[in-house]
């Protein structure tokens, strides 16, 4: 199973930058897609995921009512849309695949077994 991030770039503040991350490869069911994100010299946190069969949904704080995450299970596509972009949301953007831990889980890193390699967001001040 692959995941390829897409949709990263250089935005001013204040702009909006839509992710998307396709999963490849042999069949799978995921529970849930997450995404995080990393900044230089810091660890990786949490952005948002979403529940594959339920649609449901949670967000960081520091993202929330700016964030959106949906996605398309037939097409194994997860999609976050970034609004109101500001600096501190520079980072490194990683989707991931649950297929085993659970909702409970959601916002923990390992909980994840698959991941993409990351796509870069730059937000200018």
């Amino acid at each position: 199973v692959q995941l390829v991030e897409s949709g990263g770039g250089l935005v001013q503040a204040g702009g909006s930058l839509r992710l998307s991350c396709a999963a490849s490869g042999r069949a799978f069911s995921w529970i849930a897609v997450g995404w995080f994100r990393q900044a230089p010299g810091k660890e990786r946190e949490f952005v948002a995921a979403i529940m594959s069969d339920s649609g449901d949904t949670d967000y960081a704080d520091s993202v929330k009512g700016r964030f959106t995450i949906s996605r398309d299970n037939a097409k194994n596509t997860g999609y976050l849309e970034m609004n109101n972009l500001k600096s501190e949301d520079t980072a490194t953007y990683y989707c991931a695949a649950d297929v085993s831990s659970g909702w409970g889980s959601r916002r923990v890193v390992h909980a994840y077994a698959y991941w993409g390699q990351g796509t870069q967001v730059t937000v200018s001040s």
